[in-house]
């Protein structure tokens, strides 16, 4: 009996090889499902890391699974006791493999993620959506703008989310896409085609404010820059190390890009706008360095921290810190 327990025991703490998830998957499940619940038992085996759009197993496998039925989320319970075709289920295997064996976050796997409600393509050339900002931006930026704004600027672009959810919620808004990557504009000009935005939201490749024309104003500047320090870059879970490492690390302190940002933006805001970043973790930082700056950080009622709002008038007031802050920047973000 002992040694019956003993195996059982070896059977359920070893996890499910590529094999036996391919064959289960292709040859004894049928409907969504029974593939969706054997997928959250294969990821919690493998212990695999979410945080790309799901923050649980179910909602992490049930996107594999819609994704493959081309199916837009939130799924009709209905649909779980559908059957799968032996095509559909010979793709979720693969893509679950890879999930699990390659670490590869689900996003890039069906090449979509979500933000603010709107779908957008995604790759490994951006980082994957995921900006608390999308609350701000649901909310119109209220009670922070006095008036809708008409011209914005989005600094960091990536995949075109933020900037093409600001021109959704703001139709008669232009909106000024910057990243410092070829690669990633390429991928926002491809979700800016997919809504038909050309003629309000427009990519530009800057090193921050650098090719941008001096005396351009804006009514609001959203920031969503690297700000992932050396300590936390080191020690993030594997799915993260599959994003670009542009857009994750920004120093030591991971201030590079916010310091930068900080130095120049008064310089760009009309004289009621303002400026809204993201800077996560690393908010802490940012008060130390800065002790005497009253940013304001917003009370996130979905989450996520670290965004914080500063008006023209404080920008400009403590611009010599901001600049003296970046000039001592050894490595440019």
């Amino acid at each position: 009996m002992q040694s019956e327990l003993v195996a059982l025991h070896q059977q359920l703490d070893t996890p499910p090889t590529q094999e036996e998830i391919i064959q289960a998957i292709r040859e004894e499940l049928f409907t969504m499902q029974d593939v969706v619940r054997y997928c959250v038992s294969c990821f919690a085996a493998h212990h695999i890391y979410v945080g790309h759009g799901t923050d649980n197993y179910w909602d992490e496998a049930l996107e594999i699974v819609q994704a493959v039925m081309h199916l837009q989320p939130p799924c009709d319970d209905s649909t779980l006791s559908s059957r799968l075709t032996q095509k559909e289920r010979a793709v979720i295997s693969r893509l679950v493999c890879m999930r699990i064996f390659a670490r590869l976050p689900t996003p890039y796997l069906t090449h979509r993620a979500f933000f603010c409600g709107h779908e957008f393509y995604v790759d490994d050339r951006v980082i994957i959506p995921r900006s608390p900002i999308g609350e701000l931006i649901e909310q119109g930026f209220s009670p922070y703008l006095d008036r809708s704004p008409q011209r914005v600027l989005d600094m960091c672009t990536g995949s075109g989310c933020i900037a093409i959810a600001i021109a959704l919620h703001f139709p008669d808004a232009e909106v000024d896409a910057v990243d410092i990557s070829p690669d990633a504009l390429e991928v926002a000009e491809l979700n800016i085609d997919a809504y038909g935005l050309n003629e309000s939201v427009f990519p530009l490749q800057s090193d921050l404010f650098n090719n941008l024309p001096a005396g351009d104003k804006y009514d609001l500047i959203v920031a969503n820059p690297p700000y992932v320090d050396a300590s936390d870059l080191a020690n993030m879970p594997e799915e993260y190390h599959a994003e670009p490492a542009l857009a994750l690390g920004s120093g030591e302190d991971g201030l590079n890009c916010a310091k930068r940002i900080l130095a120049k933006a008064g310089d760009f805001l009309n004289d009621d706008g303002v400026l809204i970043m993201e800077v996560g973790n690393s908010a802490e930082a940012l008060n130390d360095a800065f002790p005497l700056v009253p940013f304001h950080f917003i009370d996130l009622k979905r989450g996520g921290t670290g965004v914080f709002l500063l008006s023209a008038e404080q920008l400009r007031a403590y611009r010599d810190s901001f600049v003296q802050a970046a000039a001592e920047i050894k490595h440019e973000c």
